[in-house]
């Protein structure tokens, strides 16, 4: 008995999300352009968006690089999806409702849904990993404080 899908409905399957999140996906972090560091709201933080929805096959989360050069800022801000920072290199401080955590490589961050946070880097600049529960980085509305 002959089991394979006609054309037609192989090419739908390829481009549902359903299957498009069923595959691996490999993005090198290098391959991927700095973007920021164009808008104050944002201070001088640059990121690599690595897996989003809007980019790749996949879902469920946004994973990316924020980097920022020596005394580098993200100002104090919120957004409804909680966040988890895990550090790369560097060292700085990220504040979570008035609360100073050192970021340095090894170092995981919680940061709950709709917590203010906003991040200062250290001498040597920070680099850490970013995590959002989205499928797109569109989907994160940041509020800044006192804007």
């Amino acid at each position: 008995m002959d089991t394979a899908l006609p054309v037609e409905q192989v090419a739908v399957l390829a481009n549902s999300d359903v299957i498009r999140m069923l595959l691996p996906v490999l993005v090198r972090a290098e391959d991927v352009p700095l973007e920021g560091g164009t808008d104050p709201a944002f201070g001088t933080v640059r990121w690599r968006t690595l897996l989003c929805g809007d980019r790749t096959a996949t879902g469920d989360m946004v994973v990316g690089i924020a980097e920022f050069g020596p005394g580098g800022t993200l100002p104090a801000h919120r957004h409804s999806p909680a966040e988890v920072y895990f550090g790369l290199a560097g060292a700085g401080i990220v504040t979570i409702d008035g609360i100073p955590h050192p970021m340095a490589p090894g170092v995981a961050l919680f940061i709950p849904a709709d917590a203010e946070h906003q991040t200062l880097a250290g001498e040597q600049g920070l680099q850490f990993l970013y995590i959002f529960p989205r499928d797109r980085f569109s989907e994160i509305e940041y509020r800044f404080s006192g804007v």
